[in-house]
Order: C-alpha cells, then structure tokens, then sequence
C-alpha cells in the first residue's frame, strides 16, 4: 500500500506574527511543517513500520521554500516528496486541485493530512482532495486501523467519539491525539538529503476566493471602575449601558 501525505509549511506556532501593508510579514520567522501535519507523517511512518505500508511519500504545494518542510518529513522516515509549485495567494480549492491530482498520478491507495493548519485554519484541504478525487473521508481521527482494504477509525465528536470504517482508498485527517511525532534523529537528517524529492508545476486553477487584507482586531479599551453607594452604582451603570453603550432595553 502506498501512503500519500499532504504537508503544509506554516509560521512556527511561537512567533510573533506582524502585518506589514496589510499582509503578513515573514521577515525572521522561522517555517515548520504544520504540528497537525505532523502527526499525519508519523502515522504513515508507523503504518510502514508495520508492515501495512511499503511508501510513504510527502506532498507539498507552495512556494520553493516548502522543501523545507519535506525534509523535515523525510528525516523522520518518510521515503520521497513531491513539492508542487504553486502561488502562496491559491485558496483551499486551488491547492486541493493541485495535490489531488498529485495523488492520483501518485496511485496512492490512502491519503493522510493535518485535519486542520495552524496558520488560516480553515479546515478544508483534506475534505476537498477527497470531494475531487471521489474518496471517502474521515476527520479528526484519533485512531487508525488497516485491515482488509478498510480503515477503521475513532474520531472526535460533539460530546462523544464516533468510530466509522471506510473502504480504501480513502482520505483522512488527523488529530493532534493520534500519536506524538518523532524527532529526527542525526541519521535520518542525514538520509533526508539524499532521498528523492520530485518538483512539479502546480495544475492551472484560478482560486475561487482572495484575501484582499489582514488585520489585528482593536485593541481592547481599558476597563472603567465605578465607586460609591450601591443605588448610585446602580444608576451609574444603567446609563452606561443605555446610553455609552446603547444597549436596547425592551420591557
């Protein structure tokens, strides 16, 4: 079985983050693969370690300086990479276009990925490669289990855990709880630099959404303490929430 794992290159999650014209600085920020991510080629590592893999190959669409990233995943024992050249403005749908088709090229058999990035959160990447790609999806997964061309897993749900069971080949997103990643040990950085790693043009896709601009939301204003008799505070508040802050007051 071959595995496929999507990998995103986010900001470290300890950086300060600063906007500069109304985008996002990187000026002095150090990149890392997405924690989520993370978790997501350990597993496939695992399932190879196992016997129930024979590759795992990293996937990556962005800028030239995602190698970084696939590296990282390949010190950890992941067999080869695949960076997708693309513009770091494409939207969710524009880079599911671009790994899908990766993964179908690939002939990939089950595709793992960080349910979510640490960056935009947005949530949607794995959802659509599988939407596009006509597989099977599970989210937020906290267990893994292959067995007679099924994955079986538990995931997170609202008050609960639901466990579902799916026919391969199928997508599934991870849980930061399905396990605890690796370090790269001297040996496997070692390895990583001369373990393959193949570039390809993103597909052409116009991206269906554009941020226009970011911003930090206000700051918070300073809080107001009020003094006196408690019927006087009483009315003190009342004409601030009538009036400062316009509350509508219906009898």
């Amino acid at each position: 079985m071959k595995v496929l794992v999507c990998v995103k290159q986010t900001f470290d999650t300890e950086a300060k983050i600063e906007l500069k014209d109304g985008k996002i600085s990187d000026a002095g920020i150090n990149m890392i693969i997405n924690p989520y991510d993370e978790v997501a080629v350990e597993e496939g590592i695992r399932l190879k370690e196992k016997g129930i893999a024979k590759e795992v190959v990293v996937v990556s669409a962005g800028a030239d300086k995602a190698i970084e990233a696939i590296r990282t995943a390949l010190a950890m024992g992941a067999d080869r990479g695949i960076l997708i050249q693309q513009d770091l403005a494409a939207d969710e749908f524009a880079r599911a276009k671009a790994l899908a088709k990766a993964i179908a090229d690939e002939g990939a058999n089950l595709v793992l990925a960080g349910h979510v990035a640490a960056d935009d959160g947005s949530s949607q990447v794995p959802t659509r490669i599988a939407e596009i790609l006509g597989w099977p999806h599970i989210n937020v997964a906290t267990t893994l289990d292959i067995a007679d061309g099924k994955a079986t897993c538990k995931c997170e749900a609202d008050g609960g855990t639901t466990v579902i069971e799916v026919a391969l080949p199928a997508v599934i997103s991870t849980q930061v709880s399905l396990n605890e990643p690796r370090y790269p040990s001297m040996k496997g950085i070692m390895q990583a630099k001369k373990k393959p790693v193949s570039t390809v043009a993103a597909e052409a896709v116009e991206s269906k959404t554009k941020v226009v601009e970011y911003s930090l939301p206000p700051a918070k204003a300073a809080g107001k303490k009020v003094t006196g008799e408690p019927a006087d505070l009483a009315k003190e508040i009342a004409n601030f929430i009538k009036n400062d802050v316009k509350v509508e007051i219906k009898k």
